[in-house]
């Protein structure tokens, strides 16, 4: 696709183009990769492709959401999902609102569905919901007309970091159908692994979990995956490696050891980076722990995608905002 022109109306032919082969984005929400049909990924990662270039201009503003209202809610700390879907937002033109959940009437028991319900009749357009239990983004889309999208529901999923992650994939290896992709860590509690296997397996890519059996369970095999337990037996197969941060906020118990024990066996240091393929693509959805997940050097080196995923997120958010809204719309 070319990279000149208006991206919006980029944007529109994609959706457009996707049409002519029957593929409709019908959602005014994004909850989960997992509800996703494999075009109707490809069709966001077309369109996210389409507004790639608003970040590089000197005026880094497209008219999309102009006139349109996004309020942030936001009851789990973030720096780059919420700093990304607030630029995203601004960059399609929509005014956007930050909301503090311990400022808020939740403070003094109101419930989540009368304060969705009362931001909403303020005449907001999109809801952005982060939320420690999985469902909340569900259970708030069931109760307004707006838009809502999933910005990390518990241990559920993160559909827009599993886009993302997909995007950067596709954007540096030309295709998603065929590659051998790692997903490696703390599977267990990661919303974001559970993103990434939904939609790698729809797109025709190879997934496998790698780490300790206290963090991959065997369940993750019904789901698709295959298991390992032995980073360096398998490190050698893989297109890509996305490391995994150790969430110890959801660890419960002692599922290492210590943290110099899982970084020897699971972290991606320089000496295990020489087992893999010199063209490996290293990814991390942050924020790292250094030294714990992967090395200063690999983290930092010429085969990690860790900035460009920020980078591309942008994209990716701008893209899942607009389609949502023209499906909201009719359009």
């Amino acid at each position: 696709m070319s990279t000149t022109g208006d991206p919006v109306q980029k944007a529109k032919s994609a959706a457009a183009a996707s049409e002519r082969e029957s593929v409709v984005w019908p959602h005014r929400h994004l909850l989960a990769l997992e509800d996703l049909t494999a075009d109707e990924i490809r069709l966001i990662l077309d369109t996210a492709e389409a507004f790639e270039d608003v970040s590089t201009r000197s005026v880094k503003k497209v008219p999309a959401l102009r006139g349109r209202v996004v309020v942030n809610l936001f009851f789990e700390d973030s720096t780059r999902t919420k700093t990304s879907f607030v630029l995203a937002a601004q960059r399609l033109s929509a005014d956007v609102v930050d909301f503090s959940a311990k400022s808020s009437s939740l403070s003094k028991g109101e419930s989540i569905r009368d304060t969705v319900r009362n931001i909403e009749a303020m005449g907001v357009d999109l809801l952005i919901v982060r939320h420690h239990v999985a469902g909340t983004p569900h259970l708030i889309a069931r109760n307004v007309g707006c838009c809502v999208i999933n910005a990390g529901d518990g241990r559920h999923e993160h559909p827009t970091q599993g886009l993302l992650d997909i995007y950067t994939m596709r954007q540096v290896k030309g295709r998603i159908e065929g590659l051998e992709v790692a997903i490696v860590g703390d599977v267990a509690n990661s919303r974001v692994a559970r993103s990434n296997l939904h939609g790698l397996l729809k797109l025709g890519a190879e997934v496998t979990m790698v780490g300790p059996t206290t963090l991959v369970p065997r369940a993750f095999e019904k789901m698709g995956a295959r298991i390992a337990h032995d980073f360096d037996r398998v490190i050698e197969q893989f297109d890509v490696i996305n490391m995994l941060r150790i969430q110890r906020e959801r660890i419960s118990s002692n599922v290492f050891p210590s943290l110099q024990e899982y970084s020897r066996l699971f972290g991606l240091s320089a000496q295990r980076m020489k087992r893999a393929k010199p063209d490996v693509l290293v990814m991390h959805p942050g924020p790292i722990n250094r030294g714990i997940e992967m090395a200063a050097s690999v983290a930092d080196g010429a085969n990690s995608a860790v900035l460009r995923q920020v980078t591309n997120g942008l994209a990716v958010r701008m893209a899942v905002m607009f389609l949502c809204k023209q499906a909201a719309e009719g359009s």
